[in-house]
This record gives C-alpha cells, structure tokens and sequence, in this order.
C-alpha cells in the first residue's frame, strides 16, 4: 500500500489545522513533520509542542523526522507529544542501534534516515529492527528542491536487499517528489512518499494531493503486494498504539 506523507514544512501556518484536512481529504495518509535545529542542517522548523498541536487535529498517523544533532535528548519529548513514528539520521548517531532502541522503548515506530552521499550499507546492521528506511533525495534543509535521481539506485537497492534478508521494513523517500518524479520512485520501490510542495503549493491541497496519488498508483508494480517472509517479525501498524 502507497502512502501519501505530507510535509506540513510546505503548507500555510497560520490554517495549519485546515490544510492537513485538506491534504487527508486529497488521501493523504500520514502527517510529515520535519524537525531541524538549526546545527546539523541550515533550518529551524518545529519542536515537541508543535506535534503536540497537531495531534488533537488529526486521526493520522505522525511521521516526525528528526534532522538534528542529538536526536536521543528530544525522543522522550516528541514521544510524550504523539508522534506514531520517529527517524532519525544516521550520520548524527555514533550509536545508531542504542537510538533506534531508545525509540522503540518509548513504544513508538523507527525509522532510519540517510543523506545522498551516505551508502544503504552502512544500514545493514540495523535494518531487522526499523519500520522504515527514509532516503533522502535532496540535501535536506529546504523545501522545493530538485530531486537527485542518485536516490533511485538507493531505493532499488534497498528494496532487493528487503526481499534478500526476507524483511519488510518500509521505504520511504523525501525531497523533489512531485507529478514528474513519482512515479520513477515508485517504481524504484518506495511505498512511503513525502511531498510538501507538490502538495501544498497554490493552496490547493486536496486537489494535488489527490493527482499525485493517481500518478503514484498508475505506477505501482503488480507484485507490491507480496507477503514477508515466514517467521519475520512485522512491524506494528502505527494506529495500533492508540486506542
């Protein structure tokens, strides 16, 4: 199954509330937030009380990504403030398997981020323990910047060794992902898609959301579908925390 994450970094703050209905209505399913502080990239965006905003507005699930320089100090917090999902970067975790554990404890889903010049290799150790593997395809910072085909070869990558290591973590891909770039990066392999531009531009929300999910699925392989290996543990669906 496809889904759409919308990046709220791109939308209207001051109706916040109305655009992620919006983004839902166009059948988005998963709630975007990126969170940067300013050192590990050129950005400050939103902290802890923001997705403890968001979380009264919304039945979705909410993604937050962490893009700073001590992700473990802050996993409590955005825990406590209803995040459904947290990744965070590998190149700011020296012990990236002890932050995906912390993570876990809080009963919230991993997920492990790299950037375009970090390899899907150094992944391999922590992969049976993660939700989803975010690849960025974009030099994360900024919104509206222009895809990486580079990314491509990462998704593909991941998927096979998905499939090798008889694993069904999902893969998510973020940074240029509009009506032009969806489809090469559905077909690829990524099953998690985040768009806030292509989404939230022009204050039409529902009607984007709506079209690059018509393209997305036009370009879904047949086999999407198939079932993990035997034995595998699945991950928790991110609804199945709250009651």
């Amino acid at each position: 199954m496809l889904d759409l994450c919308f990046s709220i970094l791109a939308s209207d703050f001051t109706h916040l509330a109305d655009e992620v209905a919006a983004a839902t209505r166009g059948g988005g399913t998963i709630v975007h937030v990126d969170i940067m502080d300013g050192h590990f990239v050129p950005n400050i965006t939103f902290g802890p009380p923001v997705v403890k905003a968001l979380r009264p507005i919304t039945r979705l699930p909410l993604d937050c990504h962490l893009m700073i320089e001590d992700p473990d100090a802050f996993i409590p917090a955005f825990a406590e403030a209803g995040a459904d999902m947290i990744s965070v970067q590998q190149e700011t975790c020296p012990h990236l398997h002890r932050t995906l554990q912390h993570i876990i404890e809080h009963a919230v889903l991993p997920g492990v981020v790299i950037n375009p010049a970090t390899p899907v290799d150094t992944l391999i150790e922590v992969l049976p323990m993660v939700h989803h593997v975010l690849v960025m395809s974009v030099n994360p910072g900024f919104g509206g910047q222009k895809f990486l085909p580079l990314a491509l070869e990462k998704i593909a990558y991941l998927a096979a060794l998905r499939k090798e290591m008889g694993l069904n973590f999902r893969i998510e891909v973020d940074g240029g992902v509009d009506n032009s770039t969806v489809a090469s990066v559905v077909e690829a392999g990524a099953e998690m898609l985040v768009a806030g531009s292509a989404v939230f531009s022009g204050g039409k929300a529902e009607k984007n959301a709506r079209e690059l999910l018509r393209r997305a699925r036009a370009a879904e392989p047949k086999n999407r579908n198939a079932k993990p290996a035997p034995g595998k543990l699945q991950p928790a669906k991110p609804e199945s925390r709250r009651k």
